[in-house]
């Protein structure tokens, strides 16, 4: 009776410890402080540098921006999409806002790369801009290996990754970053603060076409509910490094061609981000198309599944755009 006894207890005893141990998160990335989740479908997973990325405190996950990859299939050459989720700078909207919109791309003909960039506290300003232009650079540098067209390589945002986007598409492609937003790029050379690690740094970081969904688009205070992105600025950040990573004040003529969706009750971002951007994109000249849906709340997605069915169009709205300059070549139908 006692040696029934004792294995029984044998046998339960590892039950009660697995009740008593949480469960991981299913797909959480090992060793992710965050708990970032991995996407769904990707191919294969691509580091941006070989080593260290600049700046770089140290060599977990949370440390090493990457590319998940989602090639286009079928022959010949395809235009390519750098996929920024959402997050506030501090974690990342994996399946709804990088994930979903990947094989979207694949599905009408397009490869998709979701790039996971680094994020605050552990990482300021400017770690995720120097991974979203180390991104487009790097796709870029394996147009030819991966069957991209090398001129047709954009940027897709949501909210904290519209922002990005937005620095991207308006960001001088080969000036450094510097850690300092007052200096001339001449300085920041000198200082030597951002050097070239190799041939891809010498690649035009500029994306061809820009996709902003709910995106951070101006750090304008006269916008209702903005206050600068003290995310990765911190608290009373200069107005020198405010103004740095506004991308409003920083449309020329050679911003990329952008397509910009918001909602009017969307009371994280303002929907006059959206239309302050495609105002200055509008004054000088650079091809844009602006939709702002009457109802939806922050953080849409693509529309789907939602109370606002009338949001459901926008991704059939999106495709015609990408048809319209040639970057997505297949029928759409509803």
């Amino acid at each position: 009776m006692k040696l029934l006894s004792g294995l029984l207890a044998a046998t339960l005893l590892p039950v009660a410890l697995a009740a008593q141990t949480p469960k991981p998160k299913p797909n959480v990335a090992p060793g992710s402080v965050v708990g970032t989740v991995v996407p769904v479908g990707y191919t294969s997973i691509e580091r941006l540098w070989p080593g260290r990325a600049p700046g770089a405190i140290g060599d977990a996950f949370d440390d090493i921006p990457i590319l998940y990859t989602y090639p286009a299939a079928g022959p010949g050459l395809h235009a390519a999409v750098i996929v920024l989720p959402g997050g506030g700078y501090n974690h990342l909207v994996t399946e709804k806002e990088s994930a979903v919109e990947a094989r979207w791309l694949n599905a009408h003909g397009m490869s998709a790369y979701i790039l996971f960039y680094r994020l605050a506290p552990r990482y300021m300003y400017p770690a995720a801009m120097l991974d979203g232009q180390r991104a487009v650079r790097f796709v870029r540098a394996h147009a030819a290996q991966w069957n991209v067209k090398p001129d047709a390589i954009g940027v897709w945002g949501f909210s904290a990754g519209g922002h990005l986007s937005g620095y991207l598409a308006t960001a001088d492609p080969h000036a450094p970053v510097s850690l300092h937003p007052q200096d001339t790029p001449e300085i920041a050379v000198q200082r030597n603060e951002v050097m070239m690690i190799d041939d891809i740094d010498a690649l035009s970081a500029r994306p061809d076409f820009a996709i902003l969904s709910y995106a951070r688009l101006s750090l304008d205070p006269a916008i209702p509910g903005t206050f600068g992105m003290k995310s990765i600025t911190g608290d009373n950040a200069p107005q020198s490094l405010v103004d740095a990573i506004d991308p409003v004040k920083h449309v020329t003529k050679d911003t990329s061609p952008s397509f910009i969706y918001s909602t009017e009750h969307d009371l994280t971002v303002n929907p006059l981000n959206a239309s302050a951007f495609f105002n200055a994109l509008l004054a000088v000249g650079v091809p844009a198309e602006l939709h702002i849906f009457e109802l939806g709340p922050h953080g849409t997605g693509m529309g789907q599944n939602l109370p606002q069915k009338e949001l459901a169009i926008w991704p059939t709205l999106l495709a015609h755009w990408l048809q319209l300059h040639g970057w997505m070549d297949d029928p759409v139908t509803p």
